[in-house]
């Protein structure tokens, strides 16, 4: 019996949100656009520095594969996190909030910090990464627990967690998946990961995902290829391919038949979350056993909602209206 829709395996971070000009961002030596991995020194200094400048840090908890699951449970799914936290403050208040968005949480502790990604929102709402994984790199095979994966539908993975020692867990919860014919879902996260992953990331996909999430840079460093071309490549591999292309939409690939999905116009505040947000609507409708089409536009709907608002903020949304809408 698959009695929960998605079951995620993800970097349980807190997102430390601030907004900066374009000056601020160089200033902090990070390439636009892109996620970076700092060790805790680093962290450290970089937190200094948003001090030095009296920059206002909003604090929710987050990490990609969260993003997803709190709104699959916005939604009315079940789905169940599997990560790790640090023995201090900031990983009761992640385990708390989490449980509040209605997840399920399956997060063991740490004697480490709790990590955090450091998200620098720039007038144009492009985000830019800085990340300390602390506690969640040591998610350990042990932590996930095979009665989970074999209970749900779908494995969401991020492919923030092919680096460092979470990929062998990975493999590991892949295998199980396999074992208990719950599908493979994997968002390849961030150009940079791609760049330095690509024979293993294309290992990954090409034998062991049913369903890949790219947006367009993604999708151009990992096949070579524009949107429609890239979207039938990654397709020839996988179950279903989706590549997303902001605010013209998105495109997604079964069995060699291409759906576009229109775009839902708003003025974007924040792009944090959207691809997450994106995933999470598109797996709801799939384990609900809706058409391509529909699921897509609502992980387009979902995600239009997501960048009106600083963070993944589901306040004031109403479900319901939203799966209307799209009907």
């Amino acid at each position: 019996m698959k009695t929960y829709d998605v079951i995620g395996l993800g970097n349980a971070l807190m997102d430390l949100l601030v907004e900066v000009d374009d000056n601020k961002l160089l200033e902090f030596n990070l390439a636009k656009g892109e996620m970076h991995l700092v060790e805790e020194d680093q962290a450290k200094l970089l937190l200094e520095k948003i001090n030095q400048h009296q920059l206002k840090i909003e604090k929710v908890p987050g990490g990609s594969a969260a993003n997803t699951l709190k709104c699959i449970s916005f939604l009315g799914g079940k789905s169940i996190l599997c990560g790790k936290v640090g023995t201090d403050e900031h990983g009761e208040i992640y385990i708390q909030e989490i449980q509040k968005n209605g997840v399920s949480t399956k997060i063991n502790t740490h004697p480490s910090i709790t990590g955090h990604a450091l998200t620098f929102i720039t007038p144009d709402s492009e985000r830019t990464f800085s990340v300390h994984l602390g506690a969640a790199i040591q998610l350990a095979k042990e932590d996930v627990l095979e009665e989970d994966i074999q209970k749900s539908k779908v494995l969401h993975l991020e492919g923030y967690q092919i680096e460092g020692p979470t990929k062998e867990t990975i493999l590991h919860a892949i295998e199980l998946a396999k074992k208990h014919n719950t599908l493979v879902s994997i968002d390849l996260a961030d150009p940079g990961l791609i760049r330095r992953n690509k024979e293993f990331l294309k290992d990954l996909v090409m034998n062991h995902a049913d369903i890949v999430f790219v947006n367009e840079t993604e999708a151009k460093e990992f096949t070579g290829l524009e949107p429609e071309e890239a979207v039938q490549e990654l397709a020839n591999h996988v179950k279903i391919a989706i590549v997303k292309i902001g605010k013209e939409g998105s495109l997604i690939c079964k069995d060699g038949i291409v759906n576009f999905i229109e775009p839902f116009l708003t003025e974007a505040i924040d792009t944090t979350g959207a691809g997450d947000s994106y995933a999470a609507g598109f797996l709801y409708g799939f384990c609900n056993d809706w058409d391509l089409e529909k699921a897509g536009k609502l992980g387009s709907l979902l995600a239009s909602k997501v960048v009106e608002r600083i963070g993944v903020n589901l306040k004031d949304l109403n479900s319901e209206q939203l799966k209307q809408e799209v009907n």
